[in-house]
């Protein structure tokens, strides 16, 4: 079976019961699906290093030619595709399997960032269409396990010549008390459907001051 989009998003941690980006995941596919769009989807753990490697494993078996893997910004009130991916982990908190690493680098050697190859302003123009969805340009993703897998997956589709039709990058959703879930599964259907259909991205302004 041909692959559109492959799907990710985080299972719980730091306590929560549920994370809002799988459960938006899982309705997002569901519709998506009911729609005609071939998707696989992959819950991710909240680990450094195993998040990474089994995006990484999805990526190579599917081929598809879009990966959108999502996650959870508590706080934030905005659906947010994010800009670039740092290479730097820095952890305010431990993951899901105690690790705690603290200024080192996601990709060792590898360079300092890479950009989303999304449509990421188109994506914010289509939400903005969207009755009750804010939406906008995330600059950064954290040095968490978030910016860890977007890091990971970028540098993946740079680095190797197989996958260098993909386009990859990463969404965050804001918590359910934020945004109701299906709120936010709505926005992820919006912004794949964006980027199967928008080969390249528009010009418009997504920029902040600080």
């Amino acid at each position: 079976m041909t692959v559109d989009v492959l799907l990710t998003g985080f299972a719980p941690f730091d306590g929560a019961d549920i994370n809002e980006s799988w459960q938006a995941v899982q309705a997002a596919a569901a519709q998506l699906r009911a729609d005609g769009v071939e998707v696989a989807q992959l819950e991710l753990p909240v680990e450094f290093d195993a998040a990474g490697d089994l995006l990484e494993a999805a990526v190579r078996e599917h081929r598809c030619g879009l990966v959108v893997a999502t996650g959870l910004a508590a706080g934030r009130r905005a659906v947010t595709p994010e800009r670039v991916a740092i290479n730097v982990r820095d952890a305010r908190i431990p993951d899901n399997a105690g690790d705690r690493p603290v200024d080192e680098p996601v990709v060792p050697g590898g360079p300092v960032g890479h950009f989303s190859t999304l449509p990421i302003k188109a994506i914010v123009a289509a939400l903005a269409e969207e009755p009750a969805i804010p939406a906008a340009v995330s600059q950064t993703a954290g040095t968490y396990v978030c910016n860890d897998v977007f890091y990971r997956l970028l540098h993946l589709l740079a680095t190797d010549s197989g996958l260098a039709d993909m386009r990859g990058g990463f969404v965050h959703l804001p918590a359910a008390a934020d945004l109701p879930v299906e709120d936010s599964a709505r926005a992820l259907v919006r912004a794949v459907r964006t980027c199967l259909a928008t080969p390249e991205d528009v010009v418009l302004t997504g920029g902040s001051e600080h």
